[in-house]
């Protein structure tokens, strides 16, 4: 499982044009399942993001999570990180999960963070906007 992490200020997601979630301080994170992906993998996921110390302390260090912030998270899946670009200029997704595994995966993800934050989600195998102001910025990538 990948986890995109990006801090922003607040993000917002729409599908046809009508906004779905929207978010304020928090994270930004698209995530990818594989085939491969397990239970573990979600668990794993939905364990760290809301731990992971991105925001800065009052020394101005990277020291404070989401929870120390009361931060939020938008979560998207998105296939596309699972992306096989080496020797090629059009992608596979071989290494990507089908929606059959990768949605309950990603619902499980969803509801485990659920019970730590507030959760915002995108639209599952839905074409989707989104419209966020980076902070920082700061990029991180997770992997299980």
């Amino acid at each position: 499982m990948r986890a995109i992490v990006q801090r922003v200020n607040h993000a917002a997601l729409s599908v046809d044009g009508k906004e779905v979630s929207h978010i304020s301080r928090g994270f930004m994170v698209l995530l990818g399942i594989s085939c491969t992906d397990t239970e573990q993998d979600a668990k794993y996921i939905a364990e760290k993001l809301p731990k992971l110390r991105i925001y800065d302390d009052d020394q101005g260090k990277m020291n404070l999570s989401l929870l120390d912030i009361g931060g939020e998270i938008l979560i998207v899946s998105n296939f596309t990180l699972y992306a096989e670009t080496k020797g090629t200029n059009r992608p596979s997704f071989c290494k990507a999960a089908n929606a059959t595994l990768a949605q309950p995966l990603y619902n499980l993800v969803v509801d485990l963070l659920k019970q730590k934050l507030p959760t915002k989600t995108g639209v599952f195998h839905e074409h989707m906007h989104i419209d966020m102001e980076a902070d920082g910025p700061v990029t991180i990538v997770m992997d299980s």
